[in-house]
């Protein structure tokens, strides 16, 4: 691969806010008719959710990942009524994986939608409200995290753990609130530069939510599963997988198993890729990226003006 091969990455939950991509649904007719479908699959109006309904509304887990997926799906499909470059591998952040998946035509958009409705409620569920907590440590290494949060479970007995690897001195941790709060301490002391609360209220890709998986294991079983027509790199162990079965088990076990991003990203780069597309609202993920790999070129397709840009720019 020649190092301008192009790669899209999509993001997961945290992106969504009210008013999102107003300008590229008033732009492209593939934006438009993207969440009308969303809307007709869910039996709601979605596009008028995302413009004009509250943003604790649209954070509620079962709603923010239908959102996301269609948002992604959305500038994917105006990226193609553009004639953009195809990329040559794809990738996705939690729930961002399931977009990937659509965008890679593995996977339908009326069954994700469904689907991704039903996995959003399962983990919001498999943790009663209070009991889970999230938190984002910055400035420690991967080794020292994992051994605090061991040693606290240890002591504890209750669950701690790293969940999401974004970037090299960036890992969210996750658990019970009460052990997540002491491993917040523990990690202060040991060096972090700093150790913040995340606002969720279930504690995401622990396994804690092995009831989750359960249940998304029944509810993907009736889903059809094809083989991507281009690669995409699963967040369980950072490789690609063209066995539909295989992707299947990923997506089940990827809800109580850690996010690797960093992993996901240097597969990426030893693809030869030079630019990453973040395909959804907002530019979290090129943050990440960049500080993975500094020779990425990053770009961002939620306001209309980027997309083309980014279209030219790729060609």
């Amino acid at each position: 691969m020649s190092e301008n091969t192009v790669a899209f990455v999509f993001p997961g939950q945290g992106s969504q806010k009210v008013g999102m991509l107003a300008d590229a649904h008033q732009q492209f007719q593939s934006v438009r008719d993207t969440f009308e479908e969303a809307s007709q699959a869910l039996g709601y109006d979605m596009w008028d959710l995302i413009q004009n309904g509250e943003q604790e509304a649209l954070n509620l887990t079962e709603t923010t990942q239908p959102v996301l997926l269609s948002s992604s799906v959305a500038l994917w499909r105006a990226w193609q009524e553009q004639s953009g470059t195809a990329p040559a591998i794809m990738a996705g952040h939690s729930l961002g994986e399931f977009s990937a998946l659509v965008c890679a035509g593995a996977l339908g958009f009326t069954d994700a939608v469904g689907l991704v409705r039903q996995r959003g409620a399962f983990m919001q569920t498999a943790v009663p409200v209070g009991e889970g907590a999230m938190a984002a440590i910055i400035g420690l290494d991967d080794e020292a995290i994992n051994r605090i949060c061991t040693e606290v479970s240890g002591s504890s007995g209750a669950v701690v753990s790293a969940v999401n690897f974004n970037s090299p001195g960036q890992v969210v941790i996750a658990g019970h609130t009460g052990a997540v709060d002491t491993a917040i301490e523990a990690l202060k002391e040991a060096g972090a530069k700093r150790a913040m609360p995340l606002p969720v209220s279930a504690p995401f890709h622990t396994e804690l939510m092995k009831p989750a998986g359960e249940r998304l294991a029944e509810a993907i079983a009736n889903i059809d599963i094809s083989t991507p027509a281009v690669p995409v790199v699963h967040n369980v162990h950072a490789e690609t997988e063209a066995d539909p079965e295989k992707i299947r088990g990923l997506l089940v076990e990827q809800i109580y198993s850690p996010v690797q991003w960093t992993r996901c990203v240097q597969t990426i780069v030893g693809q030869g890729v030079g630019a990453v597309v973040e395909c959804g609202p907002g530019k979290v993920l090129s943050g990440l990226n960049r500080r993975i790999d500094k020779s990425l070129q990053s770009y961002s397709l939620e306001a209309p003006d980027s997309l083309v840009a980014a279209v030219e720019e790729l060609k």
